[in-house]
């Protein structure tokens, strides 16, 4: 990811004929430090530099969000369920992973090689014996650049509105906005 010097920002701002105030405001920080910014009198951290550039990205529009890329139908599995019974929803379904589910709250992922890790006949064991940790939650605002990164390290990323399961986000679905 290329960061964008000082001239970019001011830049892209007069581009889309925003005031530095209108600029301040949409990403949460004070005119001044825009001020000096675009000046390059202050090198802004990491995530001030990310409120900028998103509100850069509000105003073109160009911003996806979670809930534009996820899947709403998350096919899962529950801890107390069969390995033998999560098996088979993930050959039926064709997929290589499941996010674990307790009423509706993520509470690990089972995959094909966690259970090829666990050994000859499991089948009728508990997922939760042979689950792994849970993939990452985001709410359904976060942005695809966020999303992006958590997928560098996860095979999903599970959306959620107030601590409940809404979608499923996997790099599938990054790919299919995009082409």
């Amino acid at each position: 990811m290329d960061l964008p010097t000082p001239q970019d920002l001011k830049e892209r701002r007069t581009a889309l004929e925003l005031t530095q105030s209108a600029l301040a405001e949409a990403a949460g920080v004070s005119q001044p430090l825009i001020a000096r910014i675009e000046g390059g009198d202050v090198d802004p951290r990491l995530s001030t530099l990310r409120r900028i550039v998103n509100a850069l990205d509000e105003a073109e529009g160009e911003v996806v969000r979670a809930a534009d890329l996820m899947n709403k139908t998350v096919i899962s599995v529950a801890p107390d369920d069969a390995v033998g019974d999560a098996v088979e929803t993930m050959e039926s379904e064709a997929y290589s992973q499941l996010p674990v589910l307790q009423n509706g709250v993520p509470v690990g992922s089972i995959s094909q090689h966690d259970v090829i890790q666990a050994g000859e006949d499991v089948s009728d064991y508990p997922v939760s014996e042979v689950m792994s940790e849970s993939f990452p939650t985001v709410s359904e605002d976060a942005t695809v650049d966020e999303i992006r990164n958590l997928l560098e390290h996860y095979k999903a990323v599970m959306v959620t509105q107030g601590g409940a399961t809404v979608g499923i986000i996997t790099e599938a679905d990054i790919a299919a906005q995009f082409s």
